[in-house]
């Protein structure tokens, strides 16, 4: 008898690892959520500096690129950033 409640153990273990490792597989819609999410938190801070630098050199008289350059560059290290801790976090 003892055995046979070693193996009912044993058998609803791997029955619970079953369940479990297919609640955790992702489905395609859930992918392509996270794929998505990543591309808004790399891309917004883009064009957010973007608008804002040509914004600020409309602003300025004469031919300048200076803060649109140097805001896409702010922005495409705090999207890097965004990914990164996005990704660390999941």
């Amino acid at each position: 008898m003892e055995g046979n409640d070693r193996l009912k153990q044993q058998v609803e273990r791997q029955a619970k690892r079953m369940r479990q490792a297919e609640d955790d597989q992702s489905t395609l819609l859930s992918q392509t959520i996270y794929i998505g999410t990543l591309g808004l938190i790399f891309v917004l801070p883009v064009i957010g500096g973007v608008y804002l630098g040509y914004w600020l050199d409309s602003q300025m008289e004469g031919y300048s690129i200076h803060w649109t350059m140097t805001l896409l560059f702010l922005g495409l290290v705090i999207g890097v950033l965004n990914v990164y801790l996005f990704v660390r976090e999941h």
